[in-house]
């Protein structure tokens, strides 16, 4: 994925989009001041400049789905993996809730499920029958939305053909109004996303951690 920082513009439409297609419940201000809020997605606010000529930007920080993740070697019972399409998967059964995932992730982006989830009706009918509902006592974090890249991968074999550059869109993605977030292959060199990430305006989060996060953020253009 490639975020270019330019373009967002900081109205968590993204973070919305994620809750409702990725099943994530609201904990609430009582659970949220005791540091259980949880998003997959969360939008950074900084402020740059010195006073009064000051401008606040924005970054948008989901899972990093790093190529050396430290979160995989620490898992004992390998519920944090590889997957073939490179991304960094978690699989909910496996998860036996030791939370040493989070506690290596230099991202803050896993989150521990303290309580079985509910939704009171009708709002249970908003629940994706794509994604499991998650119980208590297991990490989860952001998927890159995998339901939708495995539905694209079964239709474009069902159809005898490659997936084409643009066709999975996460939620995160699609809810963007500025497209400021742009997914793709990154082993293709001529897809979108390939191309931004060799922009020279890219930069890793943390890089010098050794991660190596498939996470490109494009940085601000310097004003004219």
């Amino acid at each position: 994925m490639a975020v270019d920082l330019d373009r967002c513009t900081g109205c968590e439409a993204c973070v919305t989009a994620c809750h409702a297609e990725n099943n994530i419940p609201t904990v609430g201000p009582g659970q949220a001041q005791r540091g259980r809020a949880m998003h997959w997605i969360r939008v950074e606010r900084y402020w740059e400049g010195d006073f009064p000529d000051v401008r606040l930007k924005f970054r948008p920080v989901m899972c990093q789905h790093c190529d050396a993740a430290p979160c995989e070697p620490v898992c004992p019972t390998y519920a944090s993996h590889h997957t073939e399409d490179g991304l960094n998967a978690q699989v909910y059964n496996r998860c036996i809730g030791t939370r040493y995932c989070a506690n290596a992730c230099p991202y803050n982006v896993r989150f521990f499920d303290f309580f079985n989830p509910q939704w009171p009706k009708p709002l249970h009918l908003q629940l994706n029958p794509d994604v499991s509902v998650r119980e208590v006592g297991v990490m989860e974090k952001c998927t890159f939305c995998v339901q939708r890249i495995s539905a694209a991968q079964i239709q474009a074999k069902a159809d005898k053909r490659d997936l084409k550059d643009g066709e999975v869109q996460p939620a995160c993605a699609q809810a963007c109004p500025s497209k400021a977030l742009v997914f793709g292959d990154l082993n293709d060199p001529d897809s979108e996303v390939s191309r931004l990430s060799r922009s020279p305006r890219g930069s890793k989060l943390l890089d010098d951690l050794g991660t190596r996060p498939k996470v490109t953020y494009l940085q601000r253009q310097s004003a004219v």
